[in-house]
């Protein structure tokens, strides 16, 4: 497949890093000769120095035999321009743009990026899903990272397992004989730096972080098995006013009747804009790293603090300000991957990736074959896949346990006619099941072939 990818900031990057390593022709524009030839050095990409919306530019990428074009430059209006010359001169088929800017999603002008006018197939807005995202990870206090899959029947949860959790140090193939009301399977292990697609015979540790996969009816449970209970949080301190956390606030107010936030602002007329856009969540203006300003917002009494604010010091350093004076939990959006080894010894409770979730949802796009949705893993070890079974796949008919799984890949659950069945050796996959499993990144390609409408198995 050739894609050019417009834009080598950290989407562009990371979508770029994503996609050379299954063999795919990737070229990335941007105006940045430095961004180029590092990414040029660094990835098996072609690079080009230019405006991505030019066609001579895109003539010079291939974009006349271009299956997709990406547009994540840091201009909206850049990236749209760029969709509409691949399309109209080009006729690339699938465009995808990020488009920052809530003006142009107004749904107002819903037909703005219809076919006639901007035939633009994704658009995708980083600040709506990363406030999606966070929003998520609210519904089930204590988890680090919650994806919903099969239209919310499965979830795929990250934990972290505490010196306390009943369920360490037991060899994985032992968890459903000693825990029979433990409907969970686990797909990853992070220990470290070092992340694990782990085997029956691997065990969970105390400080490791797991991801598991369960029926949405029993992640309370699958949460107290791991010694999580805290219950929803009520109170809640948004730090950030910027569009993720006015989306955030707005959910809040739309969905969560019976919670109550307070968000925290450092540009005075910013604060003022949001505050005549929001109904009954309170404004402030002030620095979240001022102890009067976070003393103001009651942090003390706050039950989860979010850090949404541009500067990932500043999340960072107010995060562990509000930890400091009383708040329960703190969620931290941190653009940068420097950090990320420091974080869980900061005592940081859940971290949210712009750039991981922006290339998740990007991702889902262009996965080939019945894929439903993706989810990416920490920089990419490994994807979270919702797959459709087909009559025609070599996956159907066989108890998993004798199926020629490629390497590096679990699968978590099926979903049948709306019931939810948890992996185990002996299930069977049937045809049209919705299938929730993780494929370590070497062997996603493998993972297309298999659900594939003609299979060529390997």
């Amino acid at each position: 497949m050739k894609v050019i990818v417009c834009g080598a900031g950290q989407v562009g990057e990371n979508i770029a890093r994503y996609l050379c390593t299954e063999a795919n022709n990737i070229v990335v524009i941007d105006r940045s000769a430095g961004l180029i030839s590092r990414l040029s050095d660094t990835l098996d990409v072609q690079g080009i120095v230019g405006h991505a919306s030019s066609p001579p530019i895109l003539e010079q990428a291939g974009a006349a035999d271009a299956d997709m074009i990406i547009a994540v430059t840091q201009s909206d209006e850049v990236n749209m321009v760029a969709c509409q010359v691949a399309h109209s001169l080009f006729s690339v088929p699938t465009k995808i743009a990020r488009v920052r800017n809530q003006a142009y999603l107004d749904p107002i002008w819903a037909d703005l990026f219809s076919r006639e006018n901007m035939p633009i197939d994704v658009v995708i807005s980083p600040e709506i899903e990363v406030a999606r995202a966070i929003a998520r990870r609210l519904q089930v206090p204590g988890a680090f990272d919650m994806i919903p899959m099969a239209d919310g029947l499965v979830r795929v949860i990250g934990v972290a397992c505490g010196e306390d959790c009943p369920i360490v140090n037991t060899p994985l193939r032992q968890l459903t004989g000693l825990f029979p009301d433990l409907n969970i399977e686990i797909i990853a292990i992070m220990r470290g730096d070092r992340p694990i697609v782990p085997s029956a015979n691997d065990q969970m540790l105390p400080g490791d972080e797991v991801y598991f996969v369960t029926e949405a009816s029993h992640v309370g449970r699958a949460m107290a098995a791991f010694g999580h209970e805290e219950s929803e949080a009520r109170r809640i301190v948004i730090l950030g006013g910027g569009n993720i956390g006015l989306t955030l606030a707005t959910d809040i107010e739309e969905s969560y009747p019976g919670v109550s936030a307070r968000i925290i602002e450092h540009n005075r007329d910013r604060a003022t804009e949001i505050a005549g856009r929001l109904n009954r969540i309170t404004v402030l203006h002030g620095d979240a790293l001022d102890p009067e300003i976070l003393e103001e917002a009651n942090v003390h009494s706050a039950e989860t603090v979010v850090a949404v604010t541009n500067d990932d010091e500043v999340n960072i350093l107010s995060s562990l300000l509000a930890k400091r004076y009383g708040a329960e939990r703190v969620i931290t959006l941190i653009n940068s991957t420097t950090y990320n080894l420091l974080v869980g010894s900061l005592g940081i409770d859940a971290v949210v990736s712009p750039r991981s979730i922006t290339a998740s949802t990007i991702l889902q796009h262009v996965r080939r074959g019945r894929i439903k949705a993706v989810h990416s893993l920490r920089d990419g070890f490994a994807e979270v896949i919702e797959a459709e079974a087909l009559e025609t796949s070599s996956l159907i008919n066989t108890p998993i346990k004798n199926i020629r799984l490629p390497t590096g890949v679990i699968i978590g659950a099926l979903v049948r006619g709306g019931e939810v069945i948890i992996a185990r050796p002996s299930t069977v996959i049937k045809p049209h099941d919705r299938v929730v499993l993780l494929a370590a990144a070497e062997s996603v390609r493998k993972i297309e072939k298999l659900f594939a409408v003609r299979l060529e198995f390997f």
